[in-house]
């Protein structure tokens, strides 16, 4: 992709990943209810969603940002899908102890996320 076109596709897949990282920052009992898990006041769990914030965050910041500037976004919308197929994989082990929510929403969401991921780049790689 030419500098300075904006990728919209990278702008909002950046957006809604990054706010979800935030959200698992500041509230991440909240958000984990809202991805269809019990909240828990385990010190462990609360660890391993903020580091999911944090790579959130990073993610969608650094994808919506590419998307904003215009430059190659193939690499971030890449980094992304491989975040949720790294969460589907950890979801699909763990399939008979997840509540039924969890399995619904955390496993489609995932799906979707390595789906737009790899649509993303390919998107990318066809305009560049």
């Amino acid at each position: 992709m030419t500098q300075g076109k904006r990728d919209w596709l990278a702008v909002g897949a950046g957006a809604i990943r990054l706010s979800s990282g935030v959200s698992f920052l500041v509230a991440p009992k909240a958000a984990s209810v809202l991805w269809g898990s019990d909240p828990d006041d385990n010190p462990t769990a609360n660890l391993l969603l903020r580091s999911m914030g944090y790579r959130d965050a990073l993610v969608g910041g650094m994808l919506l940002r590419a998307g904003l500037r215009g430059e190659d976004t193939a690499g971030w919308f890449l980094a992304s899908g491989g975040a949720d197929l790294a969460d589907l994989v950890g979801g699909l082990a763990n399939h008979d102890r997840l509540p039924a929510r969890s399995r619904t929403v955390g496993l489609g969401g995932a799906v979707v996320g390595v789906a737009v991921g790899l649509a993303g780049a390919l998107v990318s790689r066809r305009r560049s």
